[in-house]
């Protein structure tokens, strides 16, 4: 192995040191802060480490974490929170009180600036009463973190204050050999002054970052940015690209189907999780799901990638099953008619699909089934008897996630039949304490049933191969690491791929041909067959992997499935299958201080928002302002205004429709001349600069991070406008006539940029300005390419369109009342005033009962009545409550459940039924 660092980088003190205390072998290289050792990336990346396979890594705490490791000490869950703590949240304060003490001369301003992370630090230590970080062993957490303050505490022991167990933990650090010995080789006896020949490299850092563990609505982009230093050499080479102006020859941009991977092209393969068909998606599924998977096939097309992007409905299983029996509809019917509800949706919010299929297809079928009897002949499935748990009031077999008790690990209340969402550990349905049928809230039984099974632990060598691979060369998110990990970690058992059920891809084996495929292992299959309804050579694109990229986009509950399961299925099948390279996962999207819910009328759901009379690119802007990409998110009514009315009505849009707006009025619609002076320069050289991060950051997926970007270049166009005053100076002499002229003609050529670099986030908008500006085609193929070109692309003499505002303001009573209507008041409002939303008829349907006396609607709201007094039973019982409280709400629930059973035109007392003998 060979290890590059460059003195003065204090990233690479963590390396060192991490190398010294696990002793492992390996060449060290000192090179200069611009070298570029790692030679697919298209900036310099240190320190960076080769790995014997030819692969790099060249994130300090990666290299860190994999020394660790390979030395035999494992990175815990805890470890790896840390880790990840340090580079989110400590970080971004190191930088911004390392420039202010090594650049600015403020070192006296450094203890305020790490406040809120060393706050953080004691508050976990006191805690924890431990002597490290993760126990009573040094772990890679320790390591990076000392380092990581090194510089900082050791110059300046007044940052630490009071902060006794701190101050206790470093001091454990720094008296070590090995951060002594990587301090010197990187600081050079210097101090913080070590670091100023790395620090005049970096661009100025944000002054309020999010520093605290809540889910943060903040951006970057919020913060006063303090001016970024620019040489004379990088305002001459700006205005050198500057003059080279837009490429003569233009890309077609007309996608030509079917889109086919081609020869020396970057090939994307781009997919959302399938959202499931049963319900209407809300933003939160939004967000994790297609409208990520949207900007960056977007992006991708502007960078001239050739991108297929592929989605659909997940249509089988045992919910579809239960909303047909609810709604009174046949399952296909069920399929058919929210099929048609998510496409609608989808196409309101302009997510941009090459094709959004479904899985009730035959090629569904083929090719499930083949994976299936390749798995067979492999030798990964097995056979085995199954204690499944059985509704006899719904005669039916449950899914794991109709099933709802107490978690056997951390007593949970509300864990599914397949995992506990608080304490994340996998469970068997019949594990769980007190089960209930979600459906009805009856008590399930247990019976037995012979399945197959895929062999996970067979192929659990495969997996890993496989893994460390794809996760050093790939973009994947932290926490689809992390949720890998642990399931490795805790070693993988054999997974059950069938089930009792009739509506599902039939299994293709005699001996079970009562059976049907579970959903875990047939839906991922989607993928494959949407893209094989969508063109006959999908092969090219499903079993190539040297040609193509398989990008993965989910919110972090489906990443198992994704990492593990599924690529386990075609590792198996051995048919030379496309896995995935890039797994990107979200976190969690709230609403407001509660979470989405359909049934309570809490939320914004996909079919609401058009009804709100907000353009859907506000509402795509503000879901990626807010994405949840590090941590939880939430979705504020209150924020969702102030972004729009600050962000984009006050800084971008301001600043794009003055800059038209002076070209319309002062210049008769036509682009001034333009003379440029060292300020005008100096705007392109951190335009330019702002233009190279945002394409960094999304070449890596990092969305949310990417947009301030975008808002930190319509800020510097606002600051140059402002300080000029163009609308003054054509009121003056020549010369400063042709300094308005400069001016404005810079500025509109600024707004044409950001019309570009808007594309992927508000397509509509996007377009709107490239309209008003009369922008040539060719800007879209230019200004994204290689690291970033931002040159003249309306040049003097072009005549601009109608200019018009881009945004409206949105007002206080106009929130007030959405907040209202979206917080559950309007189902409570239903109730008071006896009126429900129209009944769906119910056809004559073998499966659905049809008796006198039954009443839909009445049996709908009972089924959520009784849902919401299971849940304050279960709650009580949790609680331990007083036995005579509990009884009484138990008796509640059970005349709920008899008034169900008759709204259901059933016997309130049913007989139990034998079942189907399989």
């Amino acid at each position: 192995m060979k290890l590059y660092v460059s003195e003065g980088n204090p990233h690479c003190l963590k390396v060192l040191a991490a190398l010294d205390v696990t002793g492992v072998q390996c060449d060290v290289h000192y090179v200069n802060h611009e070298e570029r050792v790692v030679p697919y990336l298209s900036r310099p990346a240190l320190p960076a480490l080769l790995l014997p396979s030819g692969l790099h890594l060249f994130s300090s705490n990666a290299i860190c974490r994999y020394l660790f490791e390979v030395s035999g000490k494992d990175c815990t869950e805890l470890c790896g929170q840390w880790l990840e703590w340090e580079a989110t949240d400590l970080q971004p304060a190191l930088l911004q009180a390392l420039h202010m003490a090594v650049l600015q001369g403020k070192g006296s301003d450094v203890s305020k600036v790490l406040q809120g992370p060393l706050n953080y630090l004691e508050q976990s230590l006191s805690k924890g009463n431990l002597p490290y970080l993760t126990g009573d062993a040094v772990s890679a957490a320790d390591v990076v973190l000392w380092a990581a303050l090194y510089p900082v505490l050791s110059d300046s022991s007044q940052a630490l204050g009071e902060r006794k167990f701190v101050k206790t933990w470093f001091d454990r650090g720094a008296v070590m050999h090995s951060l002594q010995s990587a301090a010197q080789k990187v600081l050079q006896g210097k101090g913080l002054q070590g670091t100023k020949s790395y620090m005049q490299k970096q661009p100025a850092p944000q002054s309020n970052q999010c520093r605290d563990t809540q889910p943060c609505n903040s951006s970057p982009a919020e913060g006063e940015e303090s001016e970024r230093l620019v040489s004379e050499e990088e305002m001459e080479a700006a205005a050198l690209t500057w003059s080279k102006g837009l490429n003569s020859c233009q890309s077609d941009t007309d996608r030509q189907h079917p889109i086919l991977p081609k020869e020396g092209k970057r090939n994307l393969l781009l997919t959302s999780a399938l959202p499931y068909v049963n319900n209407v998606p809300h933003l939160g599924n939004i967000i994790g799901c297609v409208l990520s998977t949207d900007v960056f096939s977007r992006y991708g097309r502007l960078r001239d990638w050739n991108v297929l992007f592929v989605c659909g409905t997940d249509e089988y299983g045992t919910a579809t099953e239960n909303k047909a029996r609810e709604e009174g509809l046949t399952p296909q019917q069920i399929c058919d008619k929210f099929h048609t509800i998510h496409a609608s949706i989808y196409k309101w919010f302009q997510i941009d699909f090459d094709f959004f299929g479904r899985t009730t297809t035959e090629k569904q079928t083929e090719i499930a089934q083949d994976i299936f009897w390749r798995l067979h002949k492999q030798g990964f499935l097995v056979e085995d008897t199954v204690e499944q748990l059985r509704c006899e009031s719904c005669q039916r077999f449950l899914a794991d996630r109709f099933v709802e008790g107490i978690c056997p690990h951390c007593s949970y209340p509300e864990a599914r039949g397949d995992q506990c969402d608080k304490c994340g550990r996998l469970i068997n349905a019949v594990e769980l304490s007190e089960p209930q049928c979600k459906v009805c809230r009856q008590t399930p039984v247990i019976r037995s049933s012979k399945h197959l099974f895929l062999d996970l632990p067979k192929l659990e060598s495969q997996l890993e191969q496989w893994l460390d691979k794809s996760t050093s060369t790939g973009d994947w998110t932290a926490n689809a690491k992390q949720i890998t990990r642990s399931w490795l970690r805790d070693g993988l058992k054999p997974r059950c791929i069938t089930r009792d059920l009739k509506w599902g891809t039939p299994v293709p084996h005699p001996d079970f041909k009562e059976k049907v495929f579970y959903v875990w292992f047939d839906a991922p299959i989607g993928y494959l067959s949407i893209t094989a309804n969508y063109t006959d050579q999908w092969e090219k694109w499903w079993k190539n992997p040297n040609q193509v990229e398989l990008y993965n986009f989910m919110a972090k509950d489906n990443v198992p499935f994704h990492s593990v399961v599924f690529p386990c299925s075609l590792l198996g099948a051995q048919d030379n299958y496309t896995l995935v390279n890039h797994l990107i996962a979200t976190e969690y999207l709230n609403y407001e201080d509660s979470k989405f819910s359909k049934s309570r009328g809490v939320g914004v759901f996909g079919d609401m928002a058009k009804d709100t009379g907000i353009p859907s690119d506000v509402w795509r802007f503000y879901l990626l302002y807010v994405r949840p990409e590090g941590q939880d998110s939430v979705f504020s009514w209150a924020d969702m205004a102030t972004k729009n009315n600050s962000e984009l009505l006050n800084n971008l849009g301001n600043f794009i429709n003055r800059a038209g707006m002076f070209v319309a009025k002062f210049f008769e619609g036509c682009v001034p001349a333009m003379d440029l002076q060292q300020e005008d320069k100096k705007l392109l050289a951190l335009v330019g600069w702002e233009l190279q991060q945002y394409i960094q950051l999304m070449d890596k997926v990092k969305i949310r991070d990417a947009l301030k970007h975008i808002l930190n270049i319509s800020r510097h166009g606002n600051q140059y406008i402002q300080v000029n005053e163009p609308w003054k100076k054509i009121k003056g002499g020549d010369t400063e006539r042709q300094r308005s002229g400069t001016v404005t003609g810079v500025s509109v050529n600024i707004a044409c940029l950001l019309s570009v670099m808007l594309h992927p986030y508000m397509p509509t908008v996007s377009q709107t300005i490239r309209d008003q500006l009369n922008a040539p085609q060719s800007c879209i193929n230019t200004m994204l390419k290689g690291t970033g070109t931002f040159v003249c692309a309306l040049c003097p003499g072009h005549r601009i369109g109608t200019v018009s505002p881009l945004f409206q303001k949105l007002e206080l009573d106009q929130i007030e009342a959405l907040k209202k209507r979206f917080g559950g008041q309007q189902t409570a409002a239903q109730k008071a005033a006896g009126t429900q939303p129209a009944a769906v008829p119910v056809p004559a349907a073998a499966e659905v009962a049809s008796v006198n006396g039954v009443d839909p609607e009445k049996a709908k709201q009972l089924t959520q009545a009784v849902a919401e007094q299971g849940e304050k039973v279960r709650a009580l019982k949790a609680q331990k409550a007083e036995k005579a409280a509990i009884t009484a709400e138990v008796a509640k629930l059970l005349d709920l459940k008899k008034q169900l059973a008759l709204a259901e035109g059933k016997s309130p007392e049913p007989a139990p039924q034998k079942g189907k003998k399989k």
